[in-house]
């Protein structure tokens, strides 16, 4: 063939060689540039959480010089426990700030000042003079917690400068607040409420512990019945059931049942395990039998895949060498399979964890305050927590909200962290 005649041919290949570089090189921009804006969203959302929640891990606090009157607290001088818990420690810390601001003397003007001092400060003084009664007639120095109003003024989040008609603090309470500023009477300081108290009206009193409390009971009855009982199924269906048409539609079923809506779940959980058994609402219990039901499919799915992956000649040497077929699934089969079942069943108890719709429908939305002791009291979870704070008006739970969020995103990326650790530990390669 002359070079005339092979130069189209050329031509066309090189053509068609520079338009699928082309195409491959614009697919591989296209998925990194997917790749980016997908890191950028989540960048965004983590910044969003993390700008709003850090300051709430934080809360104000005002430092008062309070008489201990004994006149006041114990009259008696008995130092009975009933005395001093029944005592008018308000009127303890209203003549502690009249004593800081006497210039203050009409009813509107003292209850703005009164109104500085969280609700809570008279239990934390109560506490104080409970756990050592000695204090009763001194002079005590003791940093109180602060109004939740005070304590974004002092974060930033409820600006100085604004009309006075377009925030929640009056002129005069900056001023105080200003005073007591200058004579190193206010401080940021760590907040333990919000991890060691339960749900309040009071933003700056308002905790997790009651909903992290609820949120363990409900993964531990979770647990405990979804786990074994998704790994039975899933050795039935895998190794020991016969493969016809009664099977295929159970895992049919499966399959269809692991895309089914979670709240769809809490339907269910409403009309049979409170409307037909009788169990209480809003509690544990309740919560873990319907987080139960969404997390079992998930369960045998990775727990089968656990058993397939394992090698056929494991169970035919398992056989060859007189083993029954009991003995080689759980003897040889199971063990290898089990790490692959671990990490399926921790990511099930991770999505149960993050989970609120079904629990709306099942009554755990109500406002707890007291901590569950057992499954069967009472309680919230984490995300019906940040569900609730989230509807709440008060600046001071946008913060709470997503330092709640904050703690429920540790939690999940905990446990995502201890499933991939547990399949690098004890799984083998063949």
């Amino acid at each position: 063939m002359s070079d005339d005649a092979q130069r189209p041919i050329q031509a066309v290949v090189a053509s068609g060689l520079r338009r699928r570089y082309f195409r491959e090189r614009a697919f591989r921009y296209l998925g990194l540039g997917s790749l980016f804006i997908g890191l950028g969203f989540l960048a965004f959302f983590f910044y969003t959480i993390i700008a709003n929640g850090y300051s709430a891990f934080q809360q104000t606090r005002i430092r008062l010089d309070i008489e201990l009157s004994e006149a006041e607290i114990d009259p008696g001088g008995t130092r009975d426990v009933e005395v001093l818990t029944q005592a008018n420690y308000q009127a303890l810390l209203r003549a502690a700030l009249s004593g800081l601001f006497p210039e203050v003397s009409e009813r509107g003007e003292l209850r703005l000042l009164y109104g500085m001092i969280s609700t809570g400060a008279r239990r934390e003084l109560r506490a104080r003079v409970l756990s050592d009664p000695s204090v009763i007639g001194t002079m005590q120095s003791i940093w109180l917690l602060a109004d939740d109003d005070i304590d974004m003024v002092v974060k930033g989040h409820i600006r100085r400068d604004v009309a006075e008609s377009d925030r929640r603090v009056s002129d005069l309470q900056i001023g105080w607040l200003d005073r007591l500023e200058a004579q190193d009477r206010v401080d940021l300081r760590f907040n333990s409420y919000f991890f060691t108290s339960g749900d309040s009206r009071e933003p700056e009193l308002a905790g997790i512990w009651s909903a992290t409390v609820g949120s363990f009971f409900m993964l531990l009855v979770t647990l405990a019945l979804s786990f074994p009982l998704g790994v039975a199924t899933a050795i039935y269906l895998e190794e020991l059931g016969p493969k016809n048409r009664w099977t295929d539609l159970i895992e049919v079923n499966i399959n269809n049942l692991a895309a089914v809506p979670s709240i769809v779940f809490g339907l269910l959980g409403l009309a049979l395990f409170i409307n037909i058994f009788g169990l209480p609402r809003s509690a544990p219990v309740a919560g873990g039998l319907v987080l139960s039901l969404m997390t079992l499919p998930v369960i045998i799915i990775a727990s089968r895949a656990a058993l397939t992956a394992v090698p056929p000649a494991i169970r035919e040497a398992a056989l060859a060498v007189g083993a029954s077929k009991m003995q080689m699934v759980f003897h040889h089969v199971l063990p290898l399979a089990m790490p692959g079942m671990l990490t399926g069943t921790i990511i099930g108890m991770a999505r149960a964890l993050g989970e609120s719709a079904p629990l709306l429908m099942i009554g755990m939305v109500a406002f707890i305050v007291d901590v569950p002791q057992t499954p069967l009291d009472p309680s919230t979870a984490l995300p019906v927590q940040v569900y609730l704070w989230a509807d709440s008006p008060e600046r001071a739970f946008v913060e709470r909200t997503s330092a709640a969020i904050l703690v429920l995103l540790v939690f999940l990326l905990l446990m995502n962290a201890t499933a991939i650790l547990l399949r690098k530990r004890f799984e083998r390669r063949y």
